[in-house]
């Protein structure tokens, strides 16, 4: 079963550049083409305005009704595929309402994990170090996280695709530092209590300077990758995105990839100008041409943007605009007809 399910997951022939009439074709039809539901999914996070996941105080979690909305927006549009990143309460629901409406979409489930250990030297808004009491309370979350996966993958097995144990848990910059011998535990964990393929996400850096012990034991891996992040102009950004997953590939030879972000800000006070829905526009039908035409999945970063996220004060902040539909699920360039 997890071979075949792979199959379906991630397909993973040598990747080279995007042809100059796969770019020329995506650039000209834009927002007008049909999503390829085989190999582009996005990144699906539903809260709206006002709600929020838990920050220590409680969530507040869309409905079921909001939930489903989403959802068909989704589909109709084209989109087959979308990312979850834990396994909590909201994740359990999205499931439920996929199955309960029977909707074309399946699902790459997440494990959320949080710090194990104190990145405070490393994390640049990580100000002073976690206290130990907080560490080892996240050991029992953690595994308590990874115990609800299994069983949602195990209760969802027509509608859970894949299983991605962690988010950027292992990069040298993140605020939520997992050790490596811990998520290899938690893979093994999970790799011998369900059938579906299993992955972990990370930036792709990570998995070329670190990647290899982890990667033997994954049945494909899971890359980040954005352009816009580093600096790159939309004129760069599917090249850089290329570079990214081949330098990947020439460190990691042989290994099945999948990615599992990309993604491109529409409005960022650090990116000035190079944040715009017309980028995003851009980047988003240029990077499907090439999916499909390397065949390779990639989830893009995001469905819809998320006001909840990053410095409450900064309106502006580029966590807060990635989606391709606004917050009140208005569509953006890429999503219009």
């Amino acid at each position: 079963m997890r071979s075949l399910l792979l199959a379906l997951v991630v397909l993973a022939p040598a990747l080279g550049s995007c042809t100059a009439v796969g770019v020329a074709e995506a650039s000209e039809q834009g927002s007008w083409a049909p999503i390829n539901r085989e190999m582009m999914g996005t990144a699906y996070s539903g809260f709206r305005e006002g709600q929020h996941p838990d920050r220590g105080q409680g969530a507040v979690n869309p409905s079921r009704a909001e939930t489903l909305e989403d959802l068909q927006l989704l589909v109709e549009r084209g989109f087959g595929l979308i990312r979850l990143y834990d396994s909590g309460e909201n994740s359990a629901m999205v499931l439920e309402v996929i199955e309960a409406h029977q909707l074309p979409v399946r699902v790459l489930l997440g494990m959320w994990l949080d710090a194990e250990v104190s990145n405070h030297a490393g994390c640049a808004w990580l100000n002073e170090p976690i206290p130990a009491e907080a560490l080892a309370s996240n050991l029992a979350k953690n595994a308590e996280e990874v115990s609800r996966g299994i069983a949602l993958a195990r209760k969802h097995p027509q509608t859970v695709l894949a299983i991605s144990v962690g988010n950027e848990a292992l990069v040298e910059w993140n605020d939520h530092m997992v050790p490596l011998a811990s998520v290899l535990g938690y893979v093994r964990q999970v790799k011998l209590a369900t059938p579906q393929p299993v992955t972990v996400a990370d930036n792709y850096r990570w998995w070329i300077e670190h990647g290899a012990p982890l990667a033997a034991e994954l049945d494909f891996i899971g890359v980040h990758t954005y352009p816009v992040w580093e600096g790159k102009g939309i004129d760069d950004a599917l090249g850089y995105t290329i570079e990214n997953v081949e330098d990947v590939r020439a460190a990691l030879p042989g290994v099945s990839i999948a990615i599992l972000e990309a993604g491109w800000a529409t409005t960022a006070g650090e990116f000035g100008d190079r944040a715009s829905e017309a980028h995003q526009d851009r980047y988003f039908w240029e990077l499907e041409g090439w999916a499909v035409e390397n065949e390779t999945r990639v989830f893009f970063f995001e469905a819809f943007d998320e006001p909840w996220k990053g410095d409450p004060n900064n309106a502006h902040g580029a966590e807060k605009h990635w989606g391709l539909w606004s917050v009140d699920r208005k569509p953006k360039a890429a999503m219009r007809p």
